[in-house]
């Protein structure tokens, strides 16, 4: 009972000083997004539900799901109280001090979904970790599970100071990770279900959902990979699948003779293969590579003085490669596929059946889907990094050693990678702030709470001497940045935002060549087992 007492003050605590730190972020700069949002305030106020997703004076149009745009509805409610004219639908932005305000502060209060789903993991994790012969550390685990998502800097990042409301969708989500560590599947789904009717995005980790509870939901888990099909629990896959398809029902169902005008404001194919500013991923790597072919051939003559690259644009557009061959939507979705199938069939194949490892097995293909996705999808924002490393963090005090070092890794590099986000000089030195905290407490907390983890003076825990030195390069490639380019050179203005995805892109591949290399370890075990 204490510890479950000292684990509510934890959350408590938590809750208190954050909800502090974001109060102070109020003033801080607000990107387009925060004009995307009051927008949508706006439309939603304005104009009749059956026009919501034809409106289009502004530039930034509703493209989110119904049930987000119903979010955003419910808050127009309040809006128009605190300043009427910002849910006044006009080309031009608008922002006073009222709106910073509100649209800040409703952030704020939606974050307590995204703590008290935190809350409820982490009492889940200290009762898995007293099912084990040694838990002695689980309270301390359950605590620093809390205090470094709560605190997440990524989060605090693109919430608070470029503004989005994701706090509130992991929330979702982790009340769906909540549900199922207590084989509470149904409700597991039905908060998956809400959130991908709230954003889409987390359509990256449905085919695991999809997956992991068909096998071990709907069908008898003893039962051999293929046979599996014919001993189908008719009762549960009826209940599951009414239950899906209620949600998309009252979430769709207003907007059903305007479904394609839905569908073609929440998969635009158009807009390229990489965001204006590249998300450190394969793609991002594969345009730095086609530069670097096309300056050489220049030089060497080879290609015309006019063949040139559109990635470094910084606009949001279809890309023409200058060199290597152009890639379509379709093919970027194979690659993913493929990728990730490997992961799939292990679900299917090696259900486990124990709680404990049933979950780790469904957490562990969670990070390795969204990664997969985040690496080789089509137009992927910089921002859904979060969709690994969140689940990473709790999988990362739910596993082994090398999960510790993966989430490490990614979330130090992760976190990194959304600096472009923000490039005002005053919310440079917090976002740098930030970093710094919560890596310096990441690393420490990883130290005390796994004690066989080797100290040393110069490498990181957890890494080699070669990922140490790797995250350094990352102090290095920020205070060339910020110190060095902009008294070399008014040309390259991109040069900062190349060099910061694609040293990113390095290190996320990398780990997820870890994760990869295990789950395909993982597919062999039963064989070595049997003939060990």
């Amino acid at each position: 009972m204490a510890a479950e007492i000292s684990l509510e003050w934890c959350a408590i605590a938590c809750t208190f000083i954050v909800t502090l730190l974001k109060l102070l972020l109020v003033p801080a700069y607000t990107s387009t997004d925060f004009e995307v949002h009051r927008n949508w305030l706006a439309i939603t106020y304005s104009l009749p539900y059956k026009e919501w997703y034809f409106e289009n004076t502004s530039e930034w149009t509703l493209d989110y799901p119904p049930f987000f745009a119903w979010f955003e509805w419910t808050l127009s409610q309040l809006a128009v109280f605190i300043d009427p004219k910002m849910v006044t639908i006009s080309k031009e932005s608008y922002k006073s001090i009222e709106t910073v305000w509100f649209q800040r502060c409703s952030v704020i209060a939606t974050d307590a979904i995204f703590i008290y789903a935190c809350y409820r993991c982490a009492t889940m994790l200290q009762k898995s970790d007293k099912r084990l012969p040694t838990h002695s550390s689980s309270p301390q685990k359950a605590a620093v599970f809390i205090i470094i998502s709560v605190f997440n800097c990524g989060l605090i990042i693109v919430d608070h100071i470029h503004f989005q409301y994701n706090g509130m969708l992991f929330g979702f989500l982790f009340l769906s990770f909540a549900n199922l560590m207590d084989e509470n599947y149904l409700l597991s789904a039905m908060w998956f279900t809400i959130l991908l009717n709230f954003k889409h995005i987390f359509l990256y980790i449905a085919p695991v959902y999809g997956v992991f509870f068909l096998r071990n939901y709907c069908t008898d888990k003893t039962a051999n990979g293929f046979l599996a099909f014919l001993r189908i629990k008719s009762e549960n896959l009826v209940t599951l699948a009414s239950m899906v398809i209620v949600i998309f029902s009252m979430s769709f169902y207003p907007f059903f003779n305007q479904i394609q005008q839905v569908i073609s404001r929440l998969f635009p194919f158009k807009r390229g293969l990489t965001h204006s500013y590249w998300a450190p991923n394969f793609w991002a790597l594969y345009n730095a590579a086609d530069i670097s072919l096309q300056i050489v051939g220049k030089n060497l003559h080879i290609l015309s003085p006019n063949s040139t690259s559109s990635a470094t644009s910084g606009l949001v557009q279809e890309i023409e490669h200058a060199v290597l061959p152009h890639v379509s939507p379709l093919e970027t979705f194979m690659l993913t596929f493929l990728a990730v199938n490997r992961n799939l069939l292990n679900i299917w194949f090696q259900p486990y059946f124990t709680k404990t490892a049933s979950f780790n097995q469904f957490l562990r293909s969670i990070v390795l889907c969204s990664l997969t996705s985040f690496i080789f999808g089509w137009h992927v924002h910089e921002k859904a990094i979060l969709m690994s490393i969140l689940p990473a963090t709790l999988l990362s005090l739910h596993g082994t050693r090398q999960r510790h070092k993966v989430f490490l890794l990614l979330q130090t590099v992760g976190h990194y990678s959304l600096f472009p986000l923000i490039f005002t000089p005053f919310e440079t030195m917090i976002k740098i702030c930030l970093l710094l905290l919560y890596c310096v407490y990441t690393y420490s907390a990883f130290s005390n709470v796994f004690s066989d983890i080797p100290k040393s003076y110069f490498r990181l825990p957890m890494l080699n001497h070669f990922e140490t030195l790797y995250v350094y390069g990352l102090a290095v490639n920020e205070m060339y940045c910020l110190l060095i380019h902009p008294f070399l050179t008014s040309q390259f203005t991109f040069l900062p935002l190349m060099l910061t995805s694609t040293y990113c892109s390095i290190g996320i591949l990398y780990c997820w060549f870890l994760l990869y290399q295990h789950a395909i370890s993982l597919s062999y075990l039963p064989y070595l087992k049997k003939y060990n």
